[in-house]
């Protein structure tokens, strides 16, 4: 079963609001696999001010940020019997490695695939590409607070 989300949807499932929700649109969903999200990168951004003006770069904290939101969205599809007020946390990030810049204009693929669940600790391999190419990628354990 494939499921798709909104923005809409979205927010009822996190509680990050902007400028710090970083997933614009699930395109493809498959609980207890894997969850392809998309961020629109856009000039207005508002860390693009800072970071760097003349040069500007998404930071690579906040795509691993975005990186963990997806994983929060897939336990979410993928953990049975949830509260609709759960949060979800991050809880580690190992591996993680920045292959090349993002900035203004680019179409953020933020991929989770499933690793492990362990109790409430969930474990997922993730990856950002810009068209198709990695910008980075890393491992990304959520912790759900129950």
């Amino acid at each position: 079963m494939t499921i798709q989300l909104d923005i809409l949807q979205i927010q009822k499932l996190l509680p990050h609001r902007y400028p710090f929700l970083l997933i614009d649109k699930v395109i493809e969903c498959e609980p207890n696999e894997r969850l392809l999200g998309l961020k629109n990168v856009t000039f207005n951004e508002p860390f693009f001010q800072g970071h760097f003006p003349d040069a500007p770069v998404f930071p690579g904290v906040l795509i691993t940020e975005a990186l963990a939101q997806a994983t929060a969205l897939l336990t979410s599809q993928s953990a049975e019997g949830l509260a609709e007020d759960t949060i979800y946390y991050l809880a580690g990030i190992d591996k993680a490695r920045f292959k090349r810049q993002v900035g203004p204009g680019d179409q953020l693929m933020l991929e989770a695939r499933f690793v492990k669940n362990r109790r409430n600790l969930w474990t997922f391999d993730c990856t950002a590409e810009v068209d198709g190419k990695v910008a980075a990628s890393a491992e990304i354990m959520c912790a759900v607070s129950t």
